[in-house]
């Protein structure tokens, strides 16, 4: 996508060593990192200079096929699998992209296994790539078809950051947006806060910016009261894991939004590839680990001073705070599920027959 009108992308590869954009420092400090070994990766996703579950997918990959340059062993891979995975337990795309290549490189020859790593590490940041391109093709025909019935601004709300840095390119939850603005149709994105990190603010918002696509940052409680003026004609949210009966789980605050949607008669779709969808999870609803983070997330926030990022305490010390990162929302109040091989409905045989009609491998 465009910074300052230069295309970039979240993750690139070039001789074997791997760069990534540096997401705690945006949007003040545009910065690329070089991950040049184990540690540097797992640091890179468990401390979100990394962040999205496809893009955490594609980090991890190019992080099992950067342990190879030292060490081609199968207890290296085993070793490599296992400390990628601890980083962050939510998101489904790690552990999806980490069983892939541990699978491929157990099967390869020793010798053959450099090579081999970063082949299908590229291979899964591609074909990612090109997924979120086509989540963004379906998902605009929805945007399309609203604006075709109002002949008005389409006002999409969306939750934390499902962009292009969420991903390797064009994202989820804005992938339809990005296309919608290339297709000329007017639209406006009120754009969630998302505390405690401000994702929306910081990334979703610095993203429409740059692409010049009309956005107001509104705080993560306005949406309802949006929902009920009739401000907001369609929801598009991200997942970081979704259960095969359509069970959505996403940034903390998303079942909110999607319970607000559902009393104002308001689409809410989830756009997610289908790697997002755990096969092995029948439903979501208290059977997803909720990954729990620092209280220090809430109790402090960064601000910037024109030179460099400092945080602030906003909180009284010793105030006890507890900070999950993400909600379940039910696939009930969930509209349909857009995804690369098509939009389906949030229930197991529509999304079992989706995952059935696979456009890559």
């Amino acid at each position: 996508m465009l910074v300052d009108g230069k295309i970039c992308k979240t993750i690139w590869c070039k001789n074997r060593k791997v760069f990534i954009i540096d997401q705690t420092t945006l949007p003040f400090n545009f910065k690329t990192i070089c991950l040049n070994t184990l540690e540097n990766f797992c640091d890179a996703i468990f401390n979100m200079k990394v962040r999205g579950a496809p893009l955490i997918g594609v980090t991890a990959a190019f992080g099992m096929a950067n342990s190879m340059l030292s060490d081609q062993s199968d207890k290296n891979i085993k070793y490599s699998y296992e400390k990628l995975l601890s980083t962050r337990p939510t998101a489904v795309n790690l552990r999806w992209a980490l069983t892939i290549m541990r699978s491929e490189l157990l099967k390869t020859k020793k010798e053959m296994r450099i090579k081999k790593a970063f082949k299908i590490a590229e291979k899964i940041s591609k074909n990612d790539e090109n997924a979120c391109e086509r989540i963004g093709e379906y998902g605009c025909e929805i945007i399309e078809k609203i604006y075709n019935k109002k002949k008005k601004i389409v006002n999409i709300l969306t939750h934390c950051n499902a962009g292009w840095l969420a991903a390797v390119d064009w994202g989820t939850a804005l992938a339809p947006i990005f296309k919608a603005k290339r297709k000329k149709i007017p639209i406006h994105v009120w754009v969630d806060e998302t505390r405690p990190r401000n994702q929306g603010a910081l990334l979703t918002a610095w993203e429409l910016e740059k692409e010049k696509i009309p956005y107001t940052i509104i705080v993560d409680s306005a949406g309802g009261h949006l929902m009920k003026k009739k401000a907001v004609d369609i929801c598009i949210v991200g997942s970081d894991r979704t259960a095969l009966n359509g069970d959505v789980c996403n940034k903390i605050g998303t079942y909110l939004k999607a319970l607000a949607a559902y009393d104002n008669s308001i689409p809410f779709y989830v756009a997610l590839p289908t790697s997002t969808i755990d096969k092995s999870l029948k439903k979501g609803i208290g059977k997803i680990k909720i990954e729990e983070r620092s209280g220090k997330e809430l109790s402090l926030v960064n601000t910037f001073d024109g030179q460099k990022i400092k945080e602030s305490e906003i909180y009284f010390k010793n105030a006890n705070v507890y900070n999950p990162a993400f909600d379940v929302t039910p696939s009930t109040y969930i509209s349909g599920l857009i995804t690369e091989v098509g939009i389906c409905e949030a229930n197991e045989t529509e999304i079992t027959k989706k995952l059935k009609t696979k456009y890559h491998d």
